[in-house]
């Protein structure tokens, strides 16, 4: 009690019964609680041997679920954005004059022919640089957009958020 009242610096003294010396007490209105100690707990807890083969045998399968749909959406979303790619690189060669034998151009005019669906004569101006542009960008652009409505679909279908 008196390592208490050290600490806290609080003390009082009151009169003890006649005859006797005062009492000094510390924190005159607090009651005394007794203190118990507490064990201390180890910082990791070692896994039963038991305990290893149940805990290692469960498996999330929701969670393993919305990975392979998150996968599966990444993977429309990606395709959708090489697809656009390759049309915006047709209509970069084309716009720039790019040489025609060039094996990169060829494989980019190649598969730009295929990625049209359909774009590749929707406008018509007079410039055929105008067009190429006007028509692969707008093919292009329908891949980001038909690639991200798919992912989404996917996303939710497969449940995963």
């Amino acid at each position: 009690m008196a390592e208490h009242a050290e600490k806290t610096g609080k003390e009082q003294v009151s009169a003890g019964p006649e005859g006797s010396e005062p009492q000094h007490r510390a924190d005159a209105g607090a009651a005394e609680a007794p203190t118990q100690a507490i064990p201390p707990t180890p910082a990791y807890s070692v896994p039963d041997e038991d305990e290893g083969k149940k805990s290692g045998s469960k498996v999330d399968w929701r969670a393993a679920k919305d990975k392979v749909v998150g996968l599966i959406a990444g993977i429309a979303r990606w395709i959708g954005l090489i697809f656009a790619l390759i049309l915006v690189m047709h209509v970069i060669f084309v716009v720039g004059d790019a040489n025609p034998e060039n094996g990169i151009v060829t494989f980019a005019r190649d598969w730009s022919e295929t990625l049209s669906v359909g774009f590749k004569d929707l406008f018509a101006p007079a410039d055929p640089k105008l067009s190429v542009l006007v028509n692969y960008g707008i093919a292009a652009l329908f891949w980001l957009v038909v690639s991200s409505i798919v992912a989404k679909i996917i996303r939710r279908v497969g449940g995963a958020g």
